[in-house]
């Protein structure tokens, strides 16, 4: 598994990714960092930690929204939901608990 350092928000960020997921990580990244940026730049919220909450949420939601694919599309099907939770766990490590 290779490693990539990426910005979200402002902050660096290193995280692993499979040969040839290189794609979807950086299309994923761009999207949590558009959001996070979109609740900050509202001005309601100014905690990292609940502005990540608050976009995980948002990004869940249109996700949960979008019509359901078949097993074919490159989309969240078949992929490892723990395995992601922990990546995340990962790199938000070093910011400490969010709860």
């Amino acid at each position: 598994m290779k490693q990539i350092e990426v910005t979200i928000m402002g902050q660096s960020y290193v995280l692993g990714c499979p040969e040839g997921g290189e794609k979807a990580l950086m299309a994923a990244v761009a999207s949590v960092d558009r959001e996070m940026n979109a609740i900050r730049t509202a001005g309601k919220v100014r905690a990292r930690e609940r502005i990540a909450v608050l976009a995980a949420l948002n990004l869940a939601y249109a996700l949960a929204q979008r019509p359901a694919t078949d097993a074919s599309s490159p989309d969240i099907v078949g992929v490892d939901v723990d395995a992601l939770i922990k990546r995340v766990d990962e790199a938000l490590a070093p910011q400490g608990s969010l709860l």
